[in-house]
This record gives structure tokens, sequence and C-alpha cells, in this order.
């Protein structure tokens, strides 16, 4: 069974923990603050769950998600991710992570950031524009009339696989946007940010997106 290591137990982790239990998944979770910190979390999610550092979450994790804030980006391990998936879920908020100059004059993406940081590992940009608790809460089976749909970007097929994958697991269906370079189309104050649609509203969403 596939391991997903969570760098980060704020909303966004701890919901995307309880979805890939509920889904088989065995997970490893951490923060900056030391697995001790999060005995609660780990009792609540079972025995599936284990709380551990960074480091071990990175090298126990056979796919791993980043969902801390955009500016501890450089904190996260490159070698224990090397050749792994990497899903990233940040956003750039100036306001908490300061300003951030290739973002700021659009010369990059926060995913493209995370990928220059991990440069042997294959990220895709995911969850991040969806409400953490909406994670738990609108998930769907295959289907279903109006299902909700997400967005990932990223450059490696076998990665994005992954991620649409989960996705449907998740029950979303998935809308790949390109690959990390064209991430921006899903990031803040664009049209698919944060707004519940279905994937040809999220297709019409990253069309019409201008940066």
């Amino acid at each position: 069974m596939t391991t997903l290591g969570i760098i980060g137990a704020g909303n966004i982790g701890s919901h995307v923990a309880r979805k890939a239990i509920d889904n088989g998944y065995d997970v490893v979770i951490s923060n900056s603050r030391g697995p001790e910190t999060l005995a609660a979390l780990v009792a609540e999610l079972g025995p599936k769950a284990r709380a551990a550092t960074v480091a071990d979450t990175a090298a126990s994790g056979d796919v791993v998600m980043v969902t801390v804030p955009l500016r501890a980006y450089a904190s996260v391990p490159v070698e224990p991710l090397a050749g792994k998936i990497v899903l990233d879920t940040n956003n750039y908020y100036p306001q908490r992570d300061g300003n951030i100059a290739a973002l700021d004059e659009k010369t990059d993406t926060s995913s493209g950031l995370l990928q220059k940081h991990l440069p042997t590992s294959r990220v895709v940009k995911a969850f991040n524009h969806i409400q953490a608790a909406s994670i738990a809460t609108d998930g769907t089976p295959a289907g279903t009339p109006n299902r909700r749909a997400l967005a990932l970007a990223g450059d490696d097929r076998e990665a994005l696989e992954f991620a649409q994958k989960l996705y449907d697991q998740f029950g979303f269906d998935a809308v790949v946007v390109g690959g990390l370079a064209d991430s921006w189309r899903v990031e803040t104050n664009q049209p698919a940010y944060g707004v519940r649609q279905n994937a040809d509203e999220l297709r019409a969403n990253l069309a019409i997106a201008t940066r």
C-alpha cells in the first residue's frame, strides 16, 4: 500500500490525511514543531497514521505532499525527496510570505519555485484552489452530475497520472492545466481559484485567466 507523506499538518494536510486513510493509504505526517505536537491528530486518524519529523516524513512517503506556507518552501528537505512525486498545495500570499520578486514580476510560479528547490523530484500543483474543509465534504462518486473538478499542473506524466487517480479517489474530477509554467492559471486571484466548478466550468475559467 502506498504511503503518503504530508509535510505540514495544518488544515489542508489534516483533511488530506483523513481522506487518504479513508481510501486505504498509510499516512506519515509532520509539522515544524515536532511529532509530539501531533499526538491528538494521529490518535484521531487511527492506526494507519503516524507522526514523524519532516525529514522522516520525506524519506518515508512513497509520494509526499508539501503543504507549508510558501515562505517556508526552501526548508523542505531535498535529498529524501529525490525521484519522488511531490504534491504542492502552495499559494502565494505576500501579506503572509513577504514579497517574492519572481512571483511579483510573474517570471515564475509558486510551484516552479518548489520544483527548482527540488530539482530531482516530480512536482505537481494540487489541492491549492479548494478550501480545506471542502476536501472532506465535496467529493462524489465518478459520473455524478456536476461533480466538482480540481486542477493539476505538472511536467511529469506519471506524477500527473498519480494525482489524477488521487483526485478521483477523493471524489473529484481532474483537469490538467498544463506544465508548471502554466500553473499560474489556478493561482490566487484567477477565475478558477477558490470557487466550486465542474470540469467544463473549470476549463472555461482556466481559459480566461490573465497574468
